[in-house]
């Protein structure tokens, strides 16, 4: 072997929630196991370190979206601060700061059948030199967007804007916007996080959308919770899992209304808003989608400050589509001209398919639009890889806990049976099921998967061959999974 090359058992890709929490049970689970971290930026965090836009913080709870081995203290929502201090708590108490490498971004990974091993290339973006490695086995909990660039559409005559225009992902240091007019395109979760804080200092701001979103003003009773169980005792570990428990039950019901009952849930949503606003307020144009509930993120307002803003004149909302940008800010397909010193696209991101790796399987480029998934956590043709991808209506973090201890699990296997290599692949009673898109979008279709869907992996009609967005399904059924089954295929 290339002395050049620094072979370890396992390469985790990313050193945010997911990869923190994956490298946790590692160590925890295979202590003889060599394993370690290459992360991209120089810190760690993902997000909750790239995204500097005003008032950025969690759109999920920390009692879920934390670990379930380290309890959250405060209030439900947290800011990206507030998370990284929580990160680097769990990195500093379990000593995996020397697991971790960072400014390491593969650009390449390439699988061999004969020796058994990926072997990775890296750009080391400080030295700016190339770095060799080789693992037994790849986790990939990079996420699945490109941090620091955002989305923009292609609108006409951007470039003709004479004011500020700022991707709310590529936020710059000191933007003074004290006393300016903003407007912010986009209604989604990071509008509805920024708007009220920038609202604050600005002259005005107006919320522009082409399309309205669902909100929720509360986190169902979570604070409440958590308040009344710290009247009854200080254990934090016992309030964490008690508060956990029932946020997870909320949102399990909250989530089957909104399929069994949508137009129910709709109204309960729109009243909240009603209630502020007020009934000369159009609330059916703006905050009405076409889409029922959870078919698309609801966003989070917490203590209604969106519509609070909006109440007391500080933010307005147009519905409209945009024709043109002008010298002076947007021109809308209505005919109506916004005014602007400073414009900020809400607009999404870009996802990325396996972290824009370059993949080649025994000297083939990889095309996961070829694949099939594995319960949404392998692919079929793709050796020694999981893949950690949390779910879209609950914590990201319950997923990859799970996955980090699918893994462990396998790779316990493995040494049982005295394998080097794993794949899935389809058995004899797979064959003639139906091959479907990853995601269905009538389950959930928001634009940043859409615009991506043509690349990613298919799923299968039968249950296993499913990226399953049900925790309340998956938390039985993967700890319990049968690595002897057919679909599992050791060398």
């Amino acid at each position: 072997m290339n002395k050049k090359i620094q072979h370890i058992d396992t390469i985790i890709v990313g050193a945010g929630i997911a990869g923190i929490a994956s490298a946790y049970y590692l160590k925890k689970g295979r202590p003889r196991s060599s394993f370690f971290i290459l992360e991209a930026l120089d810190n760690f965090g993902g997000t909750w370190y790239t995204h500097n836009y005003p008032g950025v913080r969690s759109d999920s709870d920390l009692f879920t979206f934390g670990y379930s081995f380290k309890p959250w203290k405060d209030a439900p929502i947290a800011t990206a601060k507030e998370i990284l201090k929580y990160i680097g708590e769990t990195i500093e108490e379990n000593k995996l700061q020397n697991h971790i490498k960072y400014n390491h971004k593969i650009i390449q990974a390439e699988w061999s059948s004969r020796e058994k091993k990926w072997f990775i290339t890296a750009d080391h973006t400080k030295s700016r030199q190339t770095k060799k490695f080789s693992c037994n086995f790849l986790q990939m909990c990079q996420g699945y967007y490109r941090q620091n660039q955002g989305y923009v559409p292609e609108w006409k005559n951007l470039k003709d804007f004479n004011g500020k225009f700022i991707h709310t992902e590529e936020w710059p240091k000191n933007l003074n916007y004290k006393n300016k007019k903003i407007i912010v395109i986009g209604s989604g979760a990071t509008a509805a996080t920024t708007i009220p804080v920038l609202a604050k200092k600005a002259k005005h701001i107006t919320m522009l959308q082409r399309t309205p979103t669902f909100y929720r003003t509360s986190t169902i009773g979570t604070e409440e919770i958590a308040s009344t169980l710290r009247d009854i005792t200080n254990d934090s570990d016992w309030i964490h899992k008690i508060v956990r428990e029932q946020i997870l039950i909320n949102q399990e019901i909250f989530i089957k209304r909104c399929s069994e009952e949508p137009e129910k849930v709709r109204f309960e949503l729109l009243k909240e808003i009603k209630n502020i606003l007020g009934e000369n307020f159009d609330v059916e144009k703006h905050f009405s989608p076409s889409y029922r509930p959870w078919q698309q993120r609801i966003a989070l307002t917490p203590d209604a400050e969106l519509f609070k803003s909006i109440a007391n004149g500080d933010v307005s909302v147009v519905t409209d589509e945009i024709d043109m940008f002008t010298k002076n800010g947007i021109l809308l397909k209505s005919g109506l001209e916004l005014h602007s010193d400073i414009i900020i696209a809400a607009t999404g991101f870009n996802m990325n398919v396996l972290g824009d790796i370059k993949f080649i399987i025994d000297k083939k480029i990889l095309n996961l639009k070829d694949t099939i998934t594995y319960r949404g956590m392998m692919f079929t043709t793709v050796p020694n890889l999981i893949w950690t991808f949390g779910y879209f209506r609950q914590a990201w973090t319950l997923r990859a806990e799970m996955i980090a201890n699918f893994m462990v699990r396998l790779m316990d296997y493995m040494d049982t049976v005295d394998s080097k290599k794993i794949t899935v692949a389809l058995r004899k009673k797979d064959e003639n099921m139906k091959i479907l898109s990853w995601i269905n979008d009538e389950e959930f279709n928001p634009g940043y998967l859409s615009r991506v869907l043509n690349k990613m992996p298919k799923s299968g009609s039968n249950i296993e061959w499913v990226h399953n967005q049900n925790y309340w399904y998956e938390k039985d059924i993967i700890p319990n999974i049968d690595l002897s089954g057919e679909e599992f295929i050791y060398e």
